[in-house]
């Protein structure tokens, strides 16, 4: 096991910046996920971690070692690909034990390595079968044996449940959960899945145009983003967003206010641009406000396009009449409305006038000019400096 460490990293293609001087650590044992939208540069970190891209800038170590300019073979990494690329001509064991046997392993410590990390990934008795006797999950799980079985400092994961279904990634999230408590291998894990982000990970890195935005908890990303970015991409569905400015008594937008005192928000004033962010689950009808720790004022809005989920209902709502907005919009951008979640025995229509609140102790507010966030929660604003999950650089500076 070893940590891996990241010092301005940085990697050019000719006028493209694919990763821009990220700097960061992960811990002995601990299991990060690299997650953004695609061409963000989570992959092309993660392969100058395994060797098989030299940064442009910068230095990576993995435990106490400089292996910036080390090939793969001796970074002691193993990686797991979205595509498994099995051996379909060689049966479960020979695929599993191929990297031991191109290194000379002697037959009884290939057997030994081979049959515990069957017994760690559950193919016990299948040792015997050919790639194509085997479902997706098992074939993932063979992937992921022949890593094992090189008893590495770090695995490599990159997106390998992505050509699995939707319950069968379900089943393989919970395996790598239990592979990483038994294991204790340090994992950095890429995806653009937020489930898997969100629920296998010790901490999650967002990145975007090839720039760290924030590393921590993913509880951590989900409540106290440190940008308007990280608001918008954490979350399904993702952050309301609503432009405004500041008052003498408050937050001023277009359709409603909010009451605060202004003097109290880090780095704003009365005039300053502002993006109020709340997410679905912090707008409530008005028959709960008293359920709240500080609602809002109440706000006039119209059911427009309803969506049962199962277990929860998606409610969008028109706050006024849009003459402009044509169908070819994305709903979810219009800046006359806003997305609530309610629960699924909630009896709503389409085309019902409503009255909502918003929990002020769950609104943000971010810099509209720069996208930073200014106070997670407009209660308590003596905690307007959260722990957001900057790099170290970015905190010493």
């Amino acid at each position: 096991m070893a940590r891996v460490r990241l010092e301005n990293v940085t990697k050019r293609y000719e006028d493209i910046t694919a990763v821009d001087d990220v700097s960061l650590e992960v811990e002995d044992g601990e299991f990060v996920t690299f997650v953004g939208p695609s061409g963000c540069g989570k992959s092309t970190t993660m392969e100058t971690v395994a060797g098989l891209t030299k940064p442009s800038d910068g230095q990576v170590y993995i435990g106490d070692d400089d292996v910036t300019t080390l090939a793969p073979k001796d970074r002691g990494v193993a990686m797991v690909f979205q595509n498994i690329a099995l051996f379909p001509h060689m049966d479960v064991y020979e695929n599993i034990s191929f990297g031991l046997r191109l290194r000379k392993y002697d037959d009884e410590e290939v057997r030994r390595r081979v049959e515990r990390a069957a017994e760690i990934v559950q193919l016990e008795g299948m040792l015997e079968r050919m790639p194509d006797e085997l479902s997706g999950g098992q074939r993932q799980r063979v992937a992921i044996a022949r890593a094992i079985v090189r008893d590495p400092d770090v695995f490599l994961m990159d997106e390998p449940l992505a050509n699995l279904d939707a319950k069968l990634r379900v089943h393989m999230r919970t395996e790598l959960q239990r592979l990483h408590r038994e294991l204790g291998t340090t994992i950095i894990y890429v995806t653009h899945d937020q489930a898997e982000a969100m629920t296998m990970s010790n901490r999650i890195a967002v990145l975007n145009k090839g720039k760290l935005q924030q590393i921590a908890p993913p509880l951590t990303c989900y409540n106290e983003p440190t940008n308007l970015f990280v608001a918008g991409f954490i979350g399904s569905p993702s952050m309301n967003f609503v432009e405004g400015e500041v008052v003498e008594d408050g937050l001023e937008t277009k359709n409603f206010d909010v009451a605060l005192e202004p003097d109290v928000i880090p780095g704003a004033s009365v005039g300053d641009a502002v993006t109020l962010g709340v997410r679905p689950e912090d707008v409530h009808l008005a028959e709960f406000a008293d359920t709240l720790a500080d609602p809002t004022d109440l706000i006039d809005a119209r059911t427009d396009v309803i969506e049962p989920m199962g277990d929860e209902i998606f409610v969008y709502l028109m706050l006024a009449e849009d003459e402009t907005r044509t169908m070819d919009e994305d709903v979810t951008t219009s800046p006359d409305q806003l997305l609530m979640s309610v629960t699924s025995d909630t009896d709503l229509e389409a085309d019902q006038s409503v009255d909502v609140v918003l929990d002020r102790s769950n609104v943000h507010l971010f810099d509209t000019e720069s996208g930073d966030a200014l106070v997670h929660g407009l209660v308590d604003l003596e905690r307007t400096e959260p722990d957001t999950g900057r790099t170290q650089t970015e905190a010493d500076s």
